[in-house]
């Protein structure tokens, strides 16, 4: 995205002479394969998959990323290479946010960013993860200026969906901070799409505004709203255990919290939270029993907890 300039003899002939170097150093060969593997990657990703998960193509990603992010910037602006370099930082960026290395993927997303690529299409992409990353550690702000970053880059692809879905993200970092402009946004989507699971969304954010504003009979009517459109994330089953605790519902709470407990696609942040309101709401256990309870399961073990939000925190300071 960055201003093309002429540039004076001297330094075009340094230009000339730090590509012949490169190219003694990184074969046209390798370029190539790395494109290859860019491509592949590409292709499981509009199939809705993700190159990399086995350890041989982890490494293969991680070696095209690599040979893609060495090549000197003008030179690879000259071979085009600005969009499958930016692609294979995205990739390597989702990768590493699976494997729980938000930092290393933070920076992979920034690099993509930097690779003067004009592909919207990933860019909004790269931006919505680095919108994730920046919700998880907490800064919300932040959250929402990628967030916005991202929708205006679908906004320049022409990808009115997307488009929609981000303006809801945007309303959700609001709606985290119980502000009622989150509405406006909301309101401003739902006038316009009739697509059901953004809808379904859109439902979600309203019923996470009424969780912050302390409104909790509001949270669960919303929350099953979004759930009868088919909005079966986890999430929803949090907001009305949460919900239900608040309003002194015990019973009710522990009973969605141990559906979020037992479900192997529950995310970390779900699943503590869930285990955190069956240590608040069953008074019959005491939290030695209760941590004994759990303690086989690695993933929710409640002292992992800070140290994993403290990578993500960290994360964020890159940017």
């Amino acid at each position: 995205m960055g201003v093309t300039m002429s540039l004076p003899t001297h330094l075009k002939i340094l230009l000339l002479a730090s590509s012949a170097v490169f190219l003694g150093s990184c074969s046209s060969r390798a370029i190539h394969e790395a494109e290859a593997v860019v491509a592949q990657a590409d292709s499981l990703w509009q199939a809705g998959l993700m190159y990399g998960i086995d350890a041989g193509d982890s490494l293969t990603l991680a070696q095209a990323y690599k040979t893609l992010g060495d090549i000197p910037l003008p030179y690879r602006e000259g071979l085009g290479l600005g969009s499958p370099y930016a692609h294979a930082c995205y990739h390597y960026g989702k990768l590493l946010r699976a494997k729980d290395n938000p930092a290393e993927a933070m920076q992979a997303f920034i690099n993509a960013t930097h690779s003067r690529t004009r592909d919207y299409h990933i860019l909004g992409r790269v931006y919505s993860n680095m919108g994730s990353i920046s919700h998880l550690a907490g800064e919300f702000q932040l959250s929402y200026d990628m967030f916005e970053k991202s929708a205006n880059c679908f906004l320049e692809d022409k990808d009115t969906l997307s488009y929609y879905f981000l303006l809801n993200d945007m309303a959700f970092e609001l709606a985290e901070q119980g502000k009622k402009e989150s509405f406006s946004l909301i309101n401003r989507v739902d006038s316009i799409c009739k697509n059901q699971d953004l809808l379904a969304k859109l439902l979600e954010t309203k019923a996470v505004f009424y969780r912050e504003t302390g409104q909790y009979d509001s949270t669960i009517f919303y929350a099953d709203k979004s759930y009868e459109l088919g909005n079966l994330d986890n999430t929803i089953l949090l907001l009305k255990a949460q919900a239900y605790d608040n309003l002194g519902k015990k019973d009710s709470a522990i009973r969605y919290a141990q559906i979020i407990m037992d479900c192997p696609s529950a995310s970390f942040q779900n699943k503590f939270n869930a285990l955190y309101i069956v240590k608040h709401c069953d008074s019959t256990l005491c939290v030695e029993e209760i941590e004994e309870l759990y303690s086989q399961r690695e993933d929710i073990r409640y002292y992992e907890y800070e140290p994993l939000r403290e990578k993500w925190i960290l994360s964020t300071q890159l940017l």
